[in-house]
Formats: C-alpha cells, sequence, structure tokens
C-alpha cells in the first residue's frame, strides 16, 4: 500500500479504540502489522501514543469507516483530497551556512550590477539577504562596499539558475506592465487636453 495516513500508529489507536474495524483492516490502512495492531489493543504496543482522530484531519470519512465495518473484506481507502494538498510543494525557509553568508553581499552586488531590472525585494529573496541590505549596496552606502567583489549567485550556490530566471522574467512583465500603463495614461491626458 503506497498511500499511509498522517502518522499511522496514533491513527491505529484511534481507529481501534473508536471503530468496530477489525485488526486486519486498520493494519493495511495504517501500514502496520496485524500483530501490532492486536497489541495497541491489548495495550502493549504504543503506549503513551496519543490518538490521532483521522476523520477531523480529513483522512477519512464516517462513511468509509461504517462501510468497511459492515463489510471485514473491505479495506480503508484514504481521502485522496488530503494527499493531494500533502503533495503540494511546501516552502522552504533557505539554511545559508556560515560559510557562505560572507557572500551574500558579493552576490547582491553581481546581480544588481548585471541585471538592474530586479527590485531589491527580488534580489533579497534571492540571495536571502535582507532588503536594507540591498538597497544600501545598490546606494553604494553598504559597510564594507569597498572590498565587494561582484560574485554569480548560481555559481557560488547561492540561488539555482531556474529561481534566477524566473525573477528576471518577472521583473520584465513588471516593466512592461508599467510602460504600457503611462503610455495609456499619456493618450488619456492628450485626449482630454484635446477635448479641452
Amino acid at each position: 500500500m503506497n498511500e499511509v495516513p498522517l502518522m499511522p500508529k496514533a491513527t491505529a489507536v484511534w481507529l481501534v479504540e473508536n471503530t468496530s474495524l477489525s485488526f486486519k483492516q486498520i493494519a493495511n490502512f495504517c501500514n502496520l502489522h496485524e500483530v501490532e495492531v492486536q497489541g495497541i489493543a491489548d495495550g502493549d504496543v504504543a503506549r503513551g501514543i496519543k490518538a490521532y482522530n483521522p476523520i477531523l484531519a480529513g483522512q477519512l470519512t464516517r462513511e468509509e469507516i461504517e462501510l468497511s465495518s459492515n463489510d471485514k473484506n473491505r479495506s480503508l481507502e484514504l481521502n485522496k483530497k488530503v494527499i493531494d494538498i500533502s503533495k503540494k510543494e511546501r516552502k522552504k525557509i533557505k539554511y545559508i551556512p556560515l560559510s557562505k553568508r560572507q557572500d551574500r553581499p558579493d552576490a547582491t552586488l553581481w546581480l544588481i550590477r548585471n541585471y538592474i531590472e530586479l527590485q531589491d525585494s527580488q534580489i533579497s529573496k534571492l540571495i536571502g539577504s535582507t532588503k536594507n541590505t540591498v538597497s544600501l549596496i545598490r546606494k553604494k552606502s553598504y559597510w564594507n562596499y569597498n572590498s565587494l567583489s561582484a560574485k554569480d549567485p548560481v555559481a557560488i550556490n547561492l540561488c539555482t539558475q531556474l529561481d534566477l530566471q524566473n525573477a528576471i522574467e518577472k521583473a520584465n512583465r513588471k516593466i512592461e506592465r508599467e510602460k504600457k500603463k503611462k503610455e495609456k495614461n499619456k493618450k488619456k491626458n492628450e485626449k482630454e487636453q484635446e477635448e479641452v
């Protein structure tokens, strides 16, 4: 069985305590051995594990439990909607080792020189720096500006080429939108002046 509920032992504890499902059904659903589920029922296994309600978690429905309770040969099926949500890639906070932290201002300088369309917020997100640091480097008022040497952030592994490319495309799209907006406002102003 590929799809396993979150916290399978705690889920098994809840199912043993709150349903009339067979040990085999619970074992198959939680990807445990049948003897282990029997040990949970006897109190030998999973002592101290707090029961985890799969209905509240959205992993099972009451109807699913009732259907399986009535038919001992039917196995429980995990709610697919939860699987889809949990498989979504979550945003991870990027940890940068101490040895690479000194490279961030250098990478910031490289991005400012090579991609002027990138905003401070985009650069800080790419490299894991602060907007204030990026702003100070852009204004050349960073405390250590004279000793900075521009380094490609992809080459020193602070961001991926794909992330950099996406940020550049996003910045270019924003510039294009602002340009169209200015042209539209300019035409609107000219039209208003002609009418007057």
